[in-house]
C-alpha cells in the first residue's frame, strides 16, 4: 500500500481527526456543504462510523493499510475544504466606480435598447452573462424535491419556489455581466447537486444564450434561451429577460414553462444604486394542466411592496388551491387560500400589529453597500409551509461585486480543468480573467481587442457569404410551447472540441 503523498501538515492533521471521532464528523459536515464529490462523501461516512467503532485488539494486520486509506482520504477532503475556502473569495475586491461618469454615455440612449451601446469596463462585473444563467442552478434542491414528491400541486410549489429563487442571486448586483462573444460557451458539472449544465452565445444581434442542464441521475431536465432587453430610462435600466424556461420532470413525465420577471436597477445616474424585480409570471404544468400566478410586486411609492411575491396555484378548473407568498430576496412560503385571505382580513382591521411594524425594514434592503444577514421581514400567516429561504452571502460580498458563494465559484479553474474544457468557455476569456484579478486596465484593453476580432470576424464571414453555423443548439420547435426555441443537439461532454472558433 503507497504512503500518503499529501503535504506533512494535512496528514498529520487527518491522522488527528482519525484519532478524535466527533472533530472528524464536523469536518465531513463541512466537506459536504462545500461540494466535496459524493462517491467521496460516501466513503468518508463508512470511515467515520469504522473511527467511531474504535479498533479491537483482535483486529488483523490489516488495519495499518486502512488507516493509511484513512489517513489519505481525510487529507484529500482536507485539502477539498482548503480548495473551497478559498474561492468564497475573489482574488481582488471590485473596482469602485464612482470615478465614471455613465451618464455622458447615457444621456443619448433614453427610451432605446442598449445591446449595442458599449459600456466602460467599470460597470461590468466578472462574469459572463452565460455565468449569470448558470446562477439558476443554486438552487437545484428545489427541482430535486419536486422529483421526489407524489402530489402535483405539491411539485409546482416546490418549482414556483425555483422559480423564485433563480433570480434571489440578483439582489443588489449592480454589475453588467459580460457580453458572450458569439459562439462563447460555459459548462458546470456539480457531482454534490447531481447536475451538469451546458450553454452557448447562439447569436450576437439580437444578442441570444441557450442553455441545456440536466439530473446525473436521469431525474430532470431545464433548458431555455435568454434574450435580455435592456432599455435606459433615464435614472434607471430595465431588464426584459425575453425567452422562455422550461423545466421537464421526467419521472413524472410533467413539463413546466415560464418566463422571468422584469429586473429595473435605480439610481443609474445619482444616489445608491438599487434593484427591483416586478411583472407576472405565469407557471403552467403542460400535463395537468394546473398552473401557478406569481405577482413580482413593484416598489411603489412609499416601498411597502418592495422584492414582495405573491400568487396562488389553481388546477384547469380555475379553483385555487394555494397561496404563495414572500419576498424574492428571503424566503417564500405556501398556505390554503382560505387561511391567507382570512389573515388579510385581520390585518385590514389591525389585528396584525407586528407586521405593520416589520414592514419599513423592506425598504432598507435598497441600499446596494449593505448586506446585512438576512432579516425575516415577511409576517407568516398561520398554518403556512416554507418553501424556500435564501442563504447568507459570504461577509466581504459588498467588495465582492454582491457575489453569492456560488457566483464566486464559476469562473474557478481548478487544477486540471483547463485541459478539459472546450476553448470557448467564459473562464478561458482573457478580459473577464482580468478584471477578476483587479488588472482593470488590462481587462479594458482585453475586451476591446476581442470585440474588434469580433467585428473583423464578421466582417470576414459576410466577404465570404457564410452563415454563423451554431454547434451544440439549434433552431427548433419547443415541443411544449409550440414557439421557436434554441434546443440543445447533444454531445457536448463528449468532449470532441474540433472545428471550434477561436474567439479569444
Amino acid at each position: 500500500m503507497p504512503s500518503c503523498t499529501l503535504p506533512h501538515s494535512l496528514c498529520l492533521f487527518s491522522h488527528f481527526l482519525s484519532l478524535h471521532p466527533h472533530l472528524f464528523s464536523f469536518f465531513l459536515w463541512l466537506s459536504f456543504h462545500l461540494s466535496v464529490h459524493l462517491n467521496l462523501v460516501f466513503i468518508l461516512r463508512w470511515i467515520c462510523l469504522d473511527c467511531t467503532l474504535g479498533t479491537d485488539s483482535h483486529h488483523s494486520d490489516t488495519d495499518s493499510g486502512m488507516k493509511t486509506i484513512q489517513s489519505f482520504l481525510l487529507g484529500y477532503c482536507l485539502s477539498r475544504i482548503f480548495f473551497f475556502c478559498l474561492v468564497m473569495s475573489l482574488p481582488a475586491p471590485m473596482f469602485s466606480r464612482n470615478t465614471v461618469s455613465i451618464w455622458g454615455i447615457l444621456k443619448k440612449c433614453i427610451g432605446l435598447e442598449l445591446s449595442k451601446i458599449t459600456m466602460p469596463i467599470a460597470f461590468n462585473e466578472p462574469l459572463s452573462f452565460l455565468q449569470r444563467i448558470t446562477e439558476y442552478m443554486e438552487h437545484t434542491y428545489l427541482i430535486n424535491r419536486a422529483c421526489s414528491l407524489s402530489d402535483s400541486i405539491e411539485r409546482m410549489q416546490a418549482v414556483a419556489a425555483f422559480a423564485v429563487s433563480a433570480v434571489a442571486s440578483q439582489w443588489d448586483r449592480t454589475g453588467k455581466p459580460f457580453n458572450p462573444l458569439l459562439g462563447e460557451t460555459y459548462e458546470l458539472i456539480r457531482e454534490e447537486q447531481g447536475f451538469r449544465l451546458v450553454s452557448e452565445q447562439v447569436s450576437h444581434h439580437p444578442p441570444v444564450s441557450a442553455f441545456h442542464a440536466e439530473s446525473l441521475v436521469g431525474d430532470f431536465v431545464f433548458h431555455g434561451s435568454i434574450y435580455p432587453k435592456l432599455k435606459f430610462w433615464g435614472k434607471s435600466v430595465e431588464a426584459e429577460p425575453k425567452g422562455t424556461i422550461t423545466l421537464e420532470l421526467l419521472k413524472h413525465n410533467e413539463v413546466y414553462t415560464w418566463s422571468n420577471p422584469f429586473c429595473c436597477v435605480h439610481n443609474i445616474i445619482l444616489g445608491k444604486l438599487w434593484i427591483e424585480q416586478y411583472g407576472t409570471v405565469e407557471i403552467l404544468n403542460h400535463s395537468t394542466g394546473d398552473k401557478c400566478v406569481l405577482n413580482f410586486k413593484p416598489c411603489g411609492m412609499f416601498g411597502k411592496e418592495l422584492h414582495r411575491v405573491e400568487g396562488y396555484i389553481q388546477d384547469k378548473s380555475k379553483k385555487k388551491l394555494s397561496v404563495i407568498y414572500g419576498k424574492w430576496t428571503e424566503c417564500i412560503w405556501s398556505v390554503d387560500p382560505q387561511a391567507y385571505e382570512a389573515n388579510k382580513k385581520a390585518e385590514k382591521k389591525g389585528d396584525n400589529k407586528k407586521h405593520k411594524q416589520e414592514e419599513p425594514d423592506g425598504a432598507e434592503n435598497d441600499d446596494a453597500d449593505d448586506m446585512p444577514e438576512v432579516q425575516e421581514t415577511v409576517s407568516v400567516v398561520p398554518g403556512s409551509t416554507l418553501l424556500w429561504r435564501i442563504a447568507s452571502r459570504p461577509a466581504h460580498s459588498a467588495t465582492m461585486y454582491n457575489f453569492t458563494s456560488f457566483a464566486m465559484s464559476l469562473n474557478e479553474l481548478e487544477p486540471g480543468m483547463e485541459a478539459l474544457l472546450a476553448p470557448t468557455d467564459c473562464r478561458l476569456r482573457p478580459d473577464i480573467r482580468a478584471m477578476e484579478n483587479g488588472n482593470m486596465e488590462e481587462a479594458s484593453q482585453e475586451k476591446e481587442r476581442l470585440e474588434e476580432k469580433q467585428r473583423a470576424a464578421r466582417k470576414e464571414r459576410a466577404k465570404n457569404d457564410e452563415e454563423w453555423s451554431t454547434r451544440w443548439f439549434q433552431m427548433g420547435m419547443n415541443p411544449y410551447t409550440g414557439s421557436q426555441d434554441w434546443l440543445y443537439t447533444g454531445g457536448y461532454f463528449n468532449r470532441n472540441y474540433t472545428d471550434l472558433p477561436n474567439i479569444y
